[in-house]
């Protein structure tokens, strides 16, 4: 995973994040940034655990889907072990296991499946209608606007390797106004990728790592929750499961649609649908989270 822009930038650090050590032939290392919260960051364990399945899947094998649970908060000032377990190596399907390791406890498990690309029959949902990213503010924009400065910068700090732009006011925003558990964000790279194939292993972990920023706010926005940046909930991702339906570059426009058809039991669920700028479907996010609202 090269790119040859300045050490100093967000995404060069992003893509460094990605970049893990192989400790052993299935056994990789990888370390974290520092988080808005005392926990890695769910979107990093995530990605970086498909880098390691897919270190050990021939690369004419992309990824077609992952299904992972969150086990336990990960620790930011420790390195995280991903184990590969080689379930199956079919000839067309190649299915892999990863347990991420700190401290000696599991804290991420996920199963991911590659496939050998084939001819088939193909259909999709029509992409729904969004504004053009270029007319939307910046996230640096909104963060800014609807947040206190230390919280707004820790939020830019946190995103920077990503231009991520929201179609309508995120939840902070609209606290205590209730509104349809829907939104939609484009998303891309600060900065392009080089000659990276769509699809690689590269632009499928980079957009496993952004799908992970905005899915449970669209459970938010049904009960006119600001969420963990004003601190009137408390969450934590449970598990997450990705379809990758059709290639994608993740340093050119994507647009996430997401909703939530249920929270219930201290628990939100949220789904989403990620589309190229010419409306190719390219994947489908389910994932449910903890929400809770602090007992005072």
């Amino acid at each position: 995973m090269s790119r040859e822009p300045d050490p100093h930038d967000p995404l060069h650090e992003l893509l460094d994040l990605l970049d893990l050590e192989r400790v052993e032939e299935d056994i990789f290392r990888g370390r974290s940034r520092s988080a808005l919260v005392p926990r890695v960051f769910g979107g990093q364990v995530a990605a970086q655990a498909l880098v390691a399945a897919g270190r050990t899947v021939p690369d004419d094998r992309p990824a077609h889907s992952l299904h992972a649970y969150f086990l336990r908060p990960g620790d930011p000032g420790a390195p995280i072990v991903y184990t590969v377990d080689r379930i199956r190596d079919g000839r067309s399907f190649t299915t892999r296991r990863v347990v991420a390791v700190q401290h000696g406890q599991p804290i991420f498990h996920l199963s991911a499946s590659f496939q050998a690309y084939e001819e088939g029959l193909d259909h999709q949902a029509p992409m729904p209608a969004a504004p053009d990213p270029e007319t939307l503010p910046t996230a640096a924009e909104t963060l800014s606007r609807d947040l206190p400065p230390d919280v707004a910068a820790r939020l830019i700090e946190a995103r920077a390797a990503v231009d991520l732009r929201y179609a309508d006011t995120p939840p902070w925003g609209t606290v205590g106004h209730p509104r349809e558990p829907r939104s939609q964000v484009w998303f891309r790279t600060n900065g392009k990728l080089g000659g990276a194939d769509a699809g690689s292993l590269l632009h499928v972990c980079l957009a496993t790592y952004v799908s992970d920023m905005t899915l449970l706010d669209s459970v938010l926005l049904a009960h006119g929750r600001g969420g963990w940046a004003v601190g009137d909930v408390v969450g934590a991702s449970l598990d997450h499961a990705m379809w990758f339906h059709r290639p994608l570059r993740a340093d050119e426009w994507l647009l996430y649609d997401q909703e939530s058809p249920t929270a219930g039991g201290g628990r939100g669920l949220g789904q989403g649908r990620i589309w190229t700028r010419d409306g190719r479907l390219a994947v489908t996010v389910i994932q449910e989270g903890v929400v809770r609202v602090p007992r005072h």
